[in-house]
Parts: structure tokens; sequence; C-alpha cells
């Protein structure tokens, strides 16, 4: 060990302000997690409050709203996860194939810009879009004799509007990903390609996909790292507290902040995450195992 160390001090001392980052911001604060076994108070902190077991979690169960929340979150972020995937990799094939230069500037300008409008702008936009009484969907509708829509009112529809808001945010960055992997693939295999005769559909489909498959494979990996983490900006902002729509949008964090700024129940949120966590780790072991098991080259560990 002191050998390697001396053999490469430059990487490590680059390395040393990550490892520093993370071991402050993201393995200390892991300590807090007897918060989740604590009946939590002011006066005892963190440490100092009495221990109640697994009662934080027992509320939760017992709250009635597990099964589904837990139900929403991975069902959401399961479709995000995919539609996200399968158009970032259409639009960087898209992309790829694109000769002009011009065009191909424009556009990715144009499908990257939503990554940086934050969702309390989108709310907005689209609370204006959808609204019954002045939306302009409705004004348009009303304007062609036709029955407005009550978005709000209508849960059944936002298994649709959420995941395309989703990928209209999320897929410019995505394709930026895909698209630099596209890009060092070996241009003498698309040239031997062109040789034997293959058409430009057969290129993407022989070649451009199946080089794209470890990305692919690792994106969504890490992306699993996040199935129980839902998108609580975008939930929030979007639905709000709205009774009407909760069963239907309900994720865990969404819960747990309700739960907070109503009960402050820092115990119960704490146990939430801690189910969370536990949830992810044996996701992404399965997933990781089963990758595994098809090809070794292409899993995490």
């Amino acid at each position: 060990m002191i050998r390697e160390l001396r053999k490469n001090w430059p990487l490590y001392t680059m390395f040393l302000p990550i490892a520093v980052y993370f071991l402050i911001f993201a393995y200390a604060p892991m300590a807090g997690i007897v918060m989740a076994f604590k009946d939590f108070n002011y006066r005892g902190g963190i440490f100092g409050s009495p221990w109640n077991g697994f009662d934080n979690f027992e509320y939760f169960f017992r709250s009635g709203k597990a099964w589904l929340v837990t139900k929403n979150t991975i069902m959401y972020n399961v479709v995000f996860l995919g539609a996200y995937t399968l158009f970032s990799v259409m639009t960087a094939i898209f992309l790829s194939e694109v000769y002009n230069k011009f065009f191909k500037r424009v556009s990715q300008t144009f499908l990257f810009l939503p990554y940086f409008i934050s969702w309390v702008t989108v709310s907005a936009f689209v609370y204006n879009f959808l609204n019954y009484e002045y939306g302009i969907v409705n004004v348009i509708l009303r304007k062609l004799n036709l029955d407005a829509i009550d978005i709000y009112s209508s849960p059944s529809v936002w298994f649709l509007i959420l995941p395309l808001l989703y990928v209209w945010k999320w897929v410019g960055y995505g394709s930026i990903l895909y698209l630099a992997a596209i890009v060092g693939i070996d241009q003498e295999v698309y040239e031997a390609a062109t040789i034997d005769g293959a058409s430009r559909w057969q290129k993407i489909t022989r070649i451009t996909i199946p080089l794209l498959k470890p990305t692919m494979i690792i994106l969504i990996l890490l992306g699993l790292g996040r199935i129980m983490r839902g998108e609580f900006d975008m939930f929030y902002q979007l639905i709000g507290n709205n009774g009407m729509l909760m069963d239907a949008t309900d994720i865990i964090d969404t819960l747990v902040f309700r739960s907070l700024v109503g009960t402050q129940d820092f115990g119960m949120a704490s146990s939430v995450g801690f189910y969370q966590s536990v949830l992810t780790l044996i996701i992404i072991l399965s997933a990781n195992y089963l990758v595994r098991r098809y090809d070794k080259d292409q899993a995490l560990f």
C-alpha cells in the first residue's frame, strides 16, 4: 500500500478533495440514521433523544399510505427511467445521423434548454396551459364547441402528463451522454459496413445500438440507485396538496414532506428514509446480479 502511494501520489493527491467531500457530506451524515429508531426531541437532539425501537416504522406502515406511496414511487420512476433511456438514445442517434452542423447545434441547444428550467417555472407554464377556467387548452376546446377538461381533477391523465414532462426536461441531458458514447465508436466500423453495402438503418441497428449497450446498462444501473427517490420538486410543484390527485401521484418524498410540515415528526421521516435506502440497496444488488449473469464486464461490481 505504501509503495502504491509513493508511486501514484499525484493521482491520490488529486483524489483527496473528492474523498474529503464525500466523507463530510455523504458518510458522516449517515450517523443520523439513528433518528429512525428514536423519539426525537430538540432538547436531546439526534443522539440524546430516547430510543423507541421500531415505533416510527410501525407508524408509517399503519398510516395506510405505505403501500400506496411505495407503489407510486417505483411505478413512476420505472416509467421515467424507461422513457428517459428510450428517448435519449433515439435523440442521440438522430443527432449523430444529421450532417448539417448548424441544425445539429440548434437542435442540441433547444433540447438542452429545459434542463435549466426549474420545476417552479414549469408548474406555472403547465397550470396556465391546463387550468380548467382559463387554460390555453380549455380555451381552444371551448372555441371549438368541445367540452373543457378538468385535468386537475382527473388523476388518470397525470399518468401520461408526468412522464411526458420528465422526458421533455431530461432528454436533452441524456442525449448528450449517449451522443458522446456514439462519437467514441470507431468510425472504421461504419466504413467497413458501408463497403459491405449496409444501409443507414442497418448501421444503426447492427452497430450503433449494440455498441451503446454498455453505456445504457451502466446508466440504467445508476438510475436504479434513485428509483426509490422520487422527483420531489416535480411532484410537489405540479401537484402540490391537491387531494383529488393524491392517490395517483403521492410518492414517498411528498408524504415525508407533508408529515414534517404538519407534525414535525423527524423520527418518522428518518425511518421512511431508511426504508427507502434499504429498498434501493436491494434493487441495485438484484439488478447488478442479473447483469453479472448476463455479462460480467458490464456490471457495476
